[in-house]
């Protein structure tokens, strides 16, 4: 198994009122010895805005800003903004996320060209009820996981009188773009519950019910991993920006593994072809590594590791994550190391 540094908390909730529940599963932007970090920032209540630090290596902060950066304004995001990725393409920062009404989960985008001043491109992601979304891949059900018609099994049972109350869409988050495009096409990872799809587009105004319609009616085309191993038993999920290496695109996903005490969420990796992602040449059949210490295993949300963003510095690949929705902490491992073991490992 590949050798895996914890090196701790490296960000804590302040008594900044946007922040003072926690912060937790962060986008990050790597220049050279600089690493930007916009992370999700929770104040009370779990309203979710997005704050901003700035590393100098991969774990010194110097510098962090007393208010967000980016916080919500539309309907679609009344109470939060959340889990944002970042990958630059071509001159233009991209910042995905989870958009929360308070009910319904969508993804949405934004750009930048400086990291700080943010424009909303909006939701991108299908608004279809469960009952429609259903219809739809049920033709398909002897080629795609039964879980597809249960996604929100633990949203039943947490938030029954929201439900009650209001219409249920189908959840499509964790949006995570390719740091390049494919023929002159957007590459973008997300997640229908329980696995993980790629979508090709040109512009987002492509992106409109009868595409995602049509998509959903062939998602078996679309998905490039399923829940596979003890440890992914419920679902998975995209986590950092897939990085490019001469041996394919390395991706870090979070698993959740379901257990008598409730989920638990794993750090997990794969390698995926350079030129057709959708084919997967190599996966970990363990974890890289999951919630063993005090902070990982105790907090909002108790025993969990959330990848979204790493930052490469010599072979040393540095992983950030959110821990039990609290904190923001930081593992490393090497890079070539990982790139073998993933090389030797079978689909």
């Amino acid at each position: 198994m590949v050798s895996v540094t914890k090196h701790g908390i490296i960000l804590d909730k302040t008594k900044n009122v946007f922040e003072n529940l926690g912060v937790l599963n962060p986008g990050i932007y790597q220049e050279g010895n600089t690493v930007h970090m916009l992370y999700r920032a929770a104040r009370e209540g779990n309203f979710s805005s997005v704050g901003y630090c700035k590393l100098e290596g991969p774990l010194k902060v110097i510098e962090r800003y007393n208010e967000p950066v980016f916080y919500p304004k539309e309907s679609y995001e009344f109470q939060g903004i959340e889990d944002p990725r970042i990958v630059k393409i071509e001159d233009t920062f991209y910042m995905t996320y989870a958009a929360f009404d308070g009910v319904n989960v969508f993804g949405a985008f934004a750009t930048s060209k400086n990291l700080i001043k943010w424009e909303r491109g909006g939701v991108i992601t299908p608004k279809l009820t469960f009952d429609e979304f259903a219809h739809l891949i049920e033709p398909t059900t002897e080629k795609i996981s039964k879980e597809h018609f249960l996604f929100y099994n633990l949203f039943m049972l947490y938030r029954l009188k929201d439900i009650m109350k209001s219409e249920v869409y189908v959840w499509d988050k964790n949006l995570v773009f390719f740091p390049k495009k494919f023929n002159g096409k957007f590459a973008l990872l997300h997640r229908f519950q329980p696995s993980i799809q790629l979508v090709y587009y040109k512009n987002s105004s492509e992106l409109t019910t009868e595409f995602w319609k049509k998509y959903i009616k062939h998602l078996n085309k679309h998905i490039v991993l399923s829940p596979k191993y003890l440890h992914a038993n419920s679902h998975i999920g995209p986590g950092c920006p897939p990085i490019e290496t001469k041996f394919g695109w390395l991706l870090i996903y979070h698993s959740a593994q379901y257990a008598p005490k409730g989920y638990m969420y794993h750090a997990s990796a794969a390698l995926l072809d350079i030129e057709n992602p959708k084919k997967v040449l190599g996966r970990l059949r363990k974890p890289l590594f999951s919630p063993t210490e005090p902070w990982e295993k105790e907090g909002y949300v108790s025993n969990i590791v959330f990848p979204t963003g790493t930052a490469l510095f010599g072979e040393e690949l540095y992983i950030y994550y959110g821990t039990a929705d609290s904190r923001v902490a930081v593992a490393s491992l090497n890079i070539n190391e990982l790139l073998r073991e993933l090389k030797n490992s079978k689909p």
